[in-house]
C-alpha cells in the first residue's frame, strides 16, 4: 500500500501505527513485558506483538490506547500438529486481540508439500477470521530461496491470510541471501511483488534504523515488526 505522503513528513504517531512492537524475548520477565507494552501504548504503535502467556498481563495495559495486541502461536519454528496450531489459536482468541501472527511449517515447504502447507495455515486462518481477527503468516525467508518464497507466498494467500511476512528474528541457520537477513530492501520488494495486492505484506527482522524504516514504508510496506529496543531509534524525532 502506497502511503499517501512520503514517510519523511509523516508525524511520529503516523509512522507508529506501522509497528508491531515485538515483546517475545523468552527470557522477559513478567515484569520486563510490563515495561515494554506501557512504552508500545505510549507511542501508540499498531500493536504490542507477545507470547500466549502474556496475554492477561498486557490487556489491562493497553487497553483504552490506540494500541492492540499481536499473539504469536506455534513461535518460532512453526512445526507443531495442526490441531495444536488450531487449539493456540482458539485460547489466544478468548481475548480481545486484533491479530495473530503464525509461523508456516516451511520444512514442509521445502519439501514440495504446498497443499498441505496451505491447509495448516487455512486451518487457524478460519477460526481467527470467524472472530474477526487478522492473521499474518510467517514464512522465515532467511531460510528459503526466492523460488521457495513465491511459493509461500501462493500457499498463504491461498489459504486466506491477510498479511505475508518475512521472518521471526529467531532463525538462527545459515541465511539463503548472503549475509542480508529480515525485511532486507530486495526482500521486501519481493514479498510485495508475490503479494501482487492479493494480501497484505509486513516485514520484521533487522529493522534497526530510522532511514531503513522510513525507506520500507515509501516502498508501500504495510506493516513491521519492530523490536523493543529499535521502535525508540526508528521513532526518533529529527
Amino acid at each position: 500500500m502506497r502511503p499517501i505522503k512520503p514517510a519523511s513528513e509523516m508525524t511520529r504517531d503516523e509512522l507508529a501505527a506501522y509497528i508491531d512492537y515485538s515483546v517475545l524475548k523468552p527470557e522477559f520477565t513478567t515484569q520486563d513485558v510490563k515495561r515494554e507494552a506501557r512504552t508500545a501504548a505510549d507511542l501508540r504503535c499498531k500493536t504490542v506483538c507477545i507470547n500466549p502467556a502474556y496475554i492477561e498481563t498486557v490487556l489491562p495495559i493497553v487497553e483504552g490506547t490506540n494500541t492492540g495486541i499481536c499473539v504469536v502461536i506455534d513461535f518460532p519454528f512453526g512445526t507443531s500438529s495442526t490441531r495444536s496450531k488450531v487449539a493456540q489459536a482458539e485460547v489466544a482468541l478468548e481475548y480481545p486481540i486484533e491479530d495473530l501472527d503464525i509461523v508456516m511449517n516451511y520444512g514442509w515447504l521445502r519439501d514440495g508439500e504446498i497443499e498441505k502447507v496451505a491447509e495448516d495455515i487455512r486451518a487457524v486462518v478460519d477460526v481467527c477470521h470467524a472472530k474477526g481477527v487478522i492473521v499474518k503468516t510467517i514464512f522465515e525467508t532467511d531460510a528459503l530461496t526466492d523460488d521457495e518464497i513465491r511459493s509461500a507466498a501462493e500457499a498463504a494467500i491461498a489459504a486466506g491470510s491477510d498479511y505475508i511476512k518475512t521472518s521471526t528474528g529467531f532463525y538462527t541457520g545459515a541465511p539463503k541471501h548472503g549475509e542480508r537477513t529480515g525485511a532486507f530492501d530486495e526482500m521486501v520488494a519481493l514479498m510485495q511483488e508475490c503479494a501482487a495486492g492479493r494480501a497484505k505484506v509486513k516485514g520484521s527482522g533487522s529493522i534497526r534504523d530510522k532511514a531503513h524504516f522510513l525507506r520500507l514504508i515509501d516502498m508501500g510496506i504495510d506493516r513491521m515488526g519492530v523490536g523493543y529496543r529499535s521502535v525508540p531509534v526508528v521513532l526518533a524525532e529529527n
